[in-house]
């Protein structure tokens, strides 16, 4: 091969190279934020829960669907927590009770699926009674809501309940480790919803106020 042909050559193997290096450049430079008003409504929205990071995570895969309505955003939160109960629920049934269980442990079991059943009624209600809301002003909103916050609290205290259930040094280690994350996981996603929840009721309850004579 001539010099020329090998300067062609060695130009052409660099050119290919630059261009390399210049795509995986481009590719390492952070794509600017393009503001999206649904995901961004939510993302504030879960700000001033308690756990935002699980907020958000749970919510934002229902953004088209929420569309910046604070009543869509609670619903969906109150779905996601019926959701995340109901199939908590399923797993502790296929824990036990179980043959060889200490009385403890089966008395603990036992209880958490009662307290995990009567959450998914009181937060599947608490749904149906947001989407039965509609136009409600006034006392007729605030009857709405105050059912709602009452039973979403209830369904709050059976999980917590279902958890005391396995704390002390009696129960099982491994089956400590193998429900607690389950609920707390419900927990912490109930406890986002109710948060919502409140907020949606006084901001709206607020709005009321004002327009009366």
């Amino acid at each position: 091969m001539g010099m020329v042909a090998r300067l062609l050559a060695l130009s052409l193997v660099l050119n290919v190279i630059l261009l390399h290096m210049s795509g995986a450049a481009e590719s390492t430079i952070a794509k600017p934020h393009i503001p999206n008003p649904s995901t961004d409504f939510i993302k504030s929205s879960c700000e001033s829960t308690s756990h935002p990071i699980a907020c958000v995570q749970s919510l934002l895969r229902y953004a088209n669907m929420i569309c910046q309505s604070e009543q869509q955003l609670t619903i969906k939160a109150l779905s996601v927590s019926v959701s995340k109960t109901r199939s908590c629920a399923s797993f502790v049934k296929e824990m036990g009770p179980v043959k060889g269980m200490k009385p403890i442990e089966h008395n603990a079991v036992r209880d958490c699926i009662e307290f995990m059943d009567d959450s998914v009624d009181r937060l599947s209600q608490s749904v149906r009674e947001l989407r039965l809301l509609g136009k409600a002003e006034g006392k007729d909103f605030a009857w709405h809501m105050s059912n709602v916050q009452t039973w979403v609290s209830a369904a709050m205290t059976n999980q917590k309940t279902c958890l005391d259930g396995f704390d002390g040094p009696h129960v099982d280690a491994n089956l400590k480790a193998a429900i607690r994350p389950k609920v707390v996981d419900v927990s912490q996603v109930t406890s986002n919803a109710l948060e919502l929840v409140n907020h949606f009721a006084s901001k709206n309850l607020t709005v009321a106020q004002t327009k009366m004579p």
